[in-house]
């Protein structure tokens, strides 16, 4: 049974990070879709393998939606794309391009891990007033961001979240 709100609008939270198995990074993952949609949030990732499928398997298991931004057509699918927690697929045919999507969607993006794509994310969103909450997110150097937020736990990622919406008149209800 979904947890979402019918009294208001949900809240979509991305998390986006590598498609490699690391195992300290999909216990994470999982850990964080299920929290996400246990406070009611949509959950919105690459729909692939790795990260985005744990976090994808945590929401799923929790009654969460799960929604992916797919790189392929639906026609032409890439194998491992869309794992099988998604709830709703968008095939775009844009691969690397889809990022744009990824990044500029969400409430918040959570940046889990990762490696290129992720970095592309985390600039894409953080030109376009997306607020990041990096969890062991790949290093980068920037000047003073206040949309970026570095955690090392879940729980202050989790925090963050709901600061973020709070701050932002956007709160859980």
């Amino acid at each position: 049974m979904s947890k979402i709100s019918v009294n208001r609008k949900p809240f979509i939270i991305g998390i986006m990070g590598s498609h490699r198995d690391n195992p300290a990074a999909m216990k994470d993952a999982y850990r964080l879709g299920e929290k996400i949609a246990g406070k009611g949030h949509v959950l919105l990732t690459g729909g692939g393998s790795g990260v985005m499928k744990a976090a994808s398997e945590g929401a799923h298991r929790a009654g969460g939606l799960v929604i992916a931004v797919l790189p392929s057509e639906r026609k032409l699918p890439l194998r491992g794309y869309p794992n099988e927690f998604v709830d709703i697929p968008i095939y775009t045919g844009m691969y690397d391009a889809r990022n744009v999507i990824n990044a500029k969607t969400p409430h918040v993006l959570v940046a889990l891990s990762g490696g290129p794509g992720t970095l592309s994310e985390i600039a894409v969103a953080l030109k376009s007033g997306t607020p990041v909450v990096g969890l062991n997110c790949p290093k980068f150097e920037i000047e003073e961001e206040e949309n970026f937020i570095r955690v090392r736990t879940i729980e202050k990622a989790l925090e963050e979240i709901e600061k973020i919406l709070k701050d932002r008149g956007v709160e859980n209800v």
